[in-house]
């Protein structure tokens, strides 16, 4: 209920349209970005904003209908007719809405826009659900000349748009101008019924510039990991450096696979990537251990990683939760790369959790990074790298912390310099 009207809050509807079509690359929506889905980015910033009464996943494929559930949406099957290429967005809004009589704003959030964050869209409803706006979209600003377009052929000369050639501004003298970058346009309902995605009383939410990444037309996909792993938006808990890395033997560090000899010795097989992946770990002050539902001690005897491990273990989430107290650490400080229905719930304990690529679904569904490698096949090392990037964000965000802190001590010892000059200059 809206407190000051004493009348039900209008219902807003997060819609992220994820057609299985891509021109450019195949299930693109649902395609890893540092170990997460593309569209569970948007969904986690909308989730944890707690600003919308529903969340929908509007698509026409299967895959994407598992994903989005996964990350708590839920689903909007839309229709063949708004299922094409040709296919528009206001299209298949106003389908959804046909089918959704309860829903009165649509915030059409892009999946392509991994570096959403949660905070941009509670100011977004603000806007739209307390000052009375009928629609809100993002837009960057961007500090580009712009000329005009000459096309071969043609005698013509090109011609400055936004500037003066024989007076440049200089970057920190123009404010630039504001570009759509299409992270999300919120509208209510009358509006798009009529035709519009923007219309009425309109305003813009100016996003930063490093959030306003967009897969579509901005950069390649490697680029766009680095791009998210610095900028993107992990969850509502802050990121700590890890201490310990448990890591699930069969599976993970190996493939799997047991071979057995004639003389009934068993076999397996490992990446010497990811033993090195290990002692980076280790270089880097983080503890590694091991666990197996089997006994495995031969192996590991053989294999020489000088790791504490535990074998035939029955409860895998008792012996994580003993070596996390054991270290008297936070569960943030801990990470977890697991790949069976055993380690679902250290996965889900787990502050950072992994599995390798072909980990079963119900392992995929509760990890937090899916690695590209196979078990056995470099997934420790890819993960180990994935824990390196995110120690590297933290430390960033440690250092802007103290930087802050720093300006803030120097500006009150600035005050306090300049009240005391004044009282010196009164009692003169």
């Amino acid at each position: 209920m809206d407190a000051g009207e004493g009348r039900p809050q209008p219902h807003l509807a997060a819609l992220v349209l994820a057609r299985g079509g891509s021109k450019g690359i195949p299930l693109k929506n649902i395609k890893l970005l540092a170990g997460v889905p593309l569209i569970g980015w948007v969904l986690r910033a909308a989730i944890d904003a707690g600003v919308f009464h529903s969340i929908w996943v509007s698509t026409d494929h299967d895959e994407i209908e598992k994903v989005a559930k996964q990350f708590g949406a839920k689903v909007h099957r839309r229709s063949p007719e708004v299922s094409q290429d040709s296919s528009t967005s206001l299209e298949a809004i106003t389908e959804f809405l046909n089918h959704h009589r309860e829903v009165d704003i649509v915030g059409n959030i892009q999946a392509t826009s991994p570096c959403l964050h949660p905070s941009d869209l509670i100011k977004v409803a603000d806007l739209i659900q307390k000052e009375g706006f009928d629609s809100v979209f993002s837009v960057v600003r961007r500090h580009q000349f712009r000329w005009s377009e000459v096309k071969k052929g043609d005698n013509k000369m090109t011609e400055p748009q936004n500037l003066n050639p024989a007076k440049r501004y200089r970057r920190q003298d123009w404010p630039g101008e504001l570009y759509e970058n299409g992270s999300f346009y919120f509208a209510k309902r009358h509006l798009i019924e009529k035709g519009y995605l923007q219309g009425g009383k309109m305003a813009y939410y100016e996003m930063r510039a490093e959030h306003s990444v967009d897969i579509d037309i901005d950069i390649d996909w490697p680029i766009a990991e680095q791009r998210v792993l610095s900028f993107g938006y992990f969850g509502k808990e802050p990121l700590k450096e890890v201490r310990l890395l448990v890591c699930s033997i069969d599976g993970c560090l190996t493939n799997g696979r047991i071979y057995v000899t004639e003389d009934h010795k068993e076999m397996v097989s490992y990446d010497y990537r990811d033993i090195v992946g290990i002692d980076l770990l280790k270089k880097r002050g983080i503890q590694v251990r091991l666990i197996s539902d089997r006994d495995c001690s031969k192996t590991l005897s053989a294999m020489q990683l000088g790791c504490v491990a535990k074998v035939s273990v029955t409860n895998k989430l008792q012996v994580l939760k003993d070596w996390q107290e054991d270290m008297g650490l936070s569960w943030k400080e801990v990470a977890y790369l697991g790949n069976e229905e055993s380690d679902v719930e250290c996965l889900k304990q787990a502050g950072m959790s992994g599995v390798p690529a072909d980990a079963c679904a119900a392992a995929q569904k509760a990890a937090g990074y899916i690695c590209k490698s196979r078990g056995g096949c470099g997934a420790v090392r890819e993960f180990a790298e994935h824990i390196f990037l995110l120690l590297e964000k933290v430390n960033s965000a440690r250092k802007q912390l103290e930087e802050i802190s720093s300006a803030g001590k120097e500006m009150g010892r600035n005050e306090n310099s300049r009240k005391g000059n004044k009282e010196l200059m009164e009692k003169e």
